[in-house]
């Protein structure tokens, strides 16, 4: 562990941002697959209805709800009715898509990122597919792992992290715990207070460099 007060070179005290991989599925639709790759999320459940004519043609929109495709277990996620009995999440906001998955920063309170994307073909394919856009879920269920200090989702302000720059849940996350006070670009730019600045290795397109943190 980093004393907080410390003064190492920088080479010394970086750590390394924690990266979900990538689930990739696609559905064929008209001879175009859409598809949904969840980059990160803690979603479960089971669907029974199909997917309305607006995300057919890949249309996704603010405040659509999806669900785990029953046809595409056990990574698969489609769009389904906010009514119907599939769907577990409904969508904040909606992005363009990224090859470069640090480089999306959905809204506070995203609990899963689905990444759409197409593939052209006749048949059903998984692991391709050219990226369209982002979804950024909430949950339908009480469990939200992306607010602030739950444990999950995007790191924000108001989460907890350990002295290697690991997201943990600020209630359970013991004596080697650090609050987020600011997501900066460099050191200097952390807020009063800080006392434990974790300066991450390189990641193309993430909007910060810095955890701001301190002791919880």
């Amino acid at each position: 562990m980093v004393d907080p007060g410390s003064t190492l070179p920088p080479n010394q005290r970086r750590r390394k941002g924690g990266c979900l991989p990538s689930l990739v599925v696609l559905v064929v639709l008209l001879g175009l697959g859409f598809g949904a790759s969840k980059l990160f999320g803690h979603d479960s459940g089971k669907s029974s209805s199909s997917s309305s004519g607006s995300h057919d043609s890949g249309e996704w929109k603010v405040g659509d709800c999806g669900g785990p495709d029953p046809d595409d277990k056990p990574n698969g996620y489609k769009a389904f009715g906010c009514g119907d009995s599939g769907a577990t999440f409904k969508a904040l906001d909606i992005q363009a898509a990224s090859f470069m998955p640090d480089s999306i920063q959905c809204p506070a309170g995203t609990d899963l990122i689905i990444q759409v994307s197409v593939s052209y073909g006749s048949s059903k394919s998984k692991g391709g597919g050219i990226p369209t856009k982002t979804v950024c879920g909430r949950n339908l269920s009480g469990d939200h792992p992306g607010d602030a200090g739950a444990g999950g989702g995007q790191l924000v302000k108001g989460d907890c992290v350990t002295s290697t720059a690991k997201e943990v849940p600020c209630a359970s996350g013991g004596s080697d715990t650090y609050k987020v006070l600011g997501l900066t670009k460099e050191t200097s730019q952390c807020p009063t207070g800080t006392t434990e600045p974790m300066r991450l290795t390189m990641a193309i397109g993430r909007p910060y460099d810095v955890i701001c943190a301190a002791k919880q």
